[in-house]
């Protein structure tokens, strides 16, 4: 199936009332293009270390919508321009503009597992729960994954080098705390490891319902999971529910910004002696992390590994 393509040339001012007119007419989905840069709210939590480059933002957007009914195209046309006349007596809508194009009708949500095959991090294997095990790969730990709309297949070179390092230090003794868990896929893999418990935080809700599903999926008892959705570094509720001085490994795989933040109140949840495992820091982001630490005074910092444009850290609590 086709969908019809509307997008409208617009003024950034008048965004947000063109979003509540089309939804007015029952029109959802609506995709807004934009050069405004990001502020660091906007940034924090995501999955990124380096913004794209935008052009100047000259205060004009794009607002894209969908319609899957073509014979209702002339209609719906009519209806934005008179909503748009309306419009222009309380703000600049710009050209208002209307180009129509047909795109492609496509499981977005889930077309991108086509992309996610089994793979193995040395002797673990990780693959999509959708997946089967591939024979020659049949004697290695196993985890089946299927992250959803949360982070993280694993696939990725920064939790491919949280993985490494916890294999190093995660023993069947080990308390693990996972801040921005995602799909959950570092906590599990230290359950499996042998792990005693894992406590995951993340910012998106998602991460709850991706981690109680790949718990079942590797069939893992919930008890040894728990999750809580906040932000640990500002959040004292959270970090309440984490507890002080318990763990013997904290792992983030996040980004250097929010690393750096971190890293300043994490240590206060390990027990001494207690490792911090790092990494979504790219190598041109390497130093920033490791002076930080060095500037806090209660970090030594242990290693480094790499892998592609990508680092990371380890540290011991002192």
């Amino acid at each position: 199936m086709k969908w019809t393509k509307f997008t409208l040339q617009t003024t950034c001012a008048a965004v947000d009332l063109i979003s509540s007119m089309l939804g007015d007419m029952g029109i959802e989905g609506i995709e807004v293009e934009d050069n405004v840069p990001l502020s660091e709210a906007d940034t924090r939590g995501m999955f990124i270390d380096i913004l794209p480059e935008l052009p100047p933002d000259d205060g004009t957007a794009r607002v894209n919508f969908y319609l899957e009914e073509a014979k209702r195209k002339e209609e719906v046309l009519s209806q934005v321009k008179e909503g748009l006349d309306g419009l222009r007596l309380f703000v600049d809508v710009g050209e208002g503009t209307i180009t129509v194009s047909e795109t492609e009708d496509k499981d977005w949500i889930n077309n991108w597992k086509q992309y996610f095959k089994p793979f193995t991090v040395d002797d673990i294997l990780i693959k999509p729960t959708w997946e089967d095990i591939p024979k020659e790969h049949k004697d290695k730990l196993l985890i089946q994954i299927d992250p959803g709309t949360a982070f993280g297949t694993g696939m990725h070179e920064t939790t491919q080098l949280c993985i490494r390092q916890m294999r190093k230090y995660v023993d069947c003794q080990s308390r693990i705390l996972d801040v921005g868990t995602g799909s959950g896929i570092l906590g599990i893999t230290a359950l499996k490891l042998g792990a005693e418990e894992v406590f995951g935080t993340d910012l998106d809700d998602n991460a709850l319902r991706a981690v109680a599903e790949n718990l079942e999926a590797n069939q893992i008892p919930a008890k040894k999971f728990k999750m809580a959705l906040g932000d640990i570094i500002e959040d004292q509720a959270v970090q309440e529910m984490a507890g002080y001085g318990r763990y013997d490994v904290a792992v983030a795989n996040i980004l250097a910004p929010v690393i750096i933040l971190l890293q300043e109140t994490i240590g206060r949840h390990l027990k001494p002696g207690g490792i911090f495992i790092t990494s979504g820091i790219l190598n041109t982001k390497e130093a920033d992390v490791k002076k930080a630490m060095e500037a806090n005074g209660g970090w030594e910092v242990i290693g480094a590994a790499y892998q592609g444009d990508w680092v990371s850290i380890t540290a011991r609590r002192k």
